[in-house]
């Protein structure tokens, strides 16, 4: 596998996968996907264009933030197909994700400052949720940790008091 030249407007599966990072399986499940398109020599050998490293690179970051492959195409789908993409483009895309990446970090948030206090999941084993979810009173609110998937600040614990420590 060689890497793919600087100067290349061509890529083979295996410069691809070598400059993405990317398995050459993954990549033509992607194009089985309708992610990424290639077109095909006289021999039926693949060839991507060039651009098509930034595609895969977005593809595998939407991923790690868990966001479904059909959401991913649906949004690939408003690229252009005739031309590449231009900064403009890949601007106008990115603002698809704004308020679905701004609801992650606010839960990835409260994930990571309430993790070890209740969560509100109904379980009342941790000495605090006796004070901070009583009776699992979230539970009226729906299935799930509450604290975690909720905006509503009558769902933080940040104004219910430490319990009394035992024999204190």
């Amino acid at each position: 596998m060689t890497a793919l030249a600087w100067d290349a407007t061509e890529a083979t599966v295996g410069e691809l996968a070598a400059r993405s990072g990317v398995a050459p399986s993954a990549l033509r499940f992607y194009e089985r996907e309708g992610l990424i398109t290639s077109r095909r020599t006289t021999g039926n050998q693949r060839r991507y264009s060039r651009d098509t490293l930034r595609r895969v690179a977005f593809i595998r970051t939407s991923q790690k933030l868990g966001i479904p492959l059909a959401t991913i195409r649906e949004v690939l789908g408003l690229l252009p197909e005739d031309r590449t993409p231009t900064r403009e483009d890949w601007a106008r895309i990115s603002e698809c994700w704004r308020e679905d990446l701004d609801q992650r970090i606010r839960t990835l948030q409260r994930l990571r400052d309430n993790l070890t206090d209740c969560i509100g999941c109904g379980c009342l084993s941790i000495d605090r949720c006796r004070l901070s979810n009583p009776y699992d009173e979230l539970g009226s609110h729906g299935p799930g940790p509450r604290r975690l998937i909720e905006e509503d600040p009558a769902c933080a614990p940040e104004c219910v008091p430490d319990p009394v420590p035992a024999g204190g």
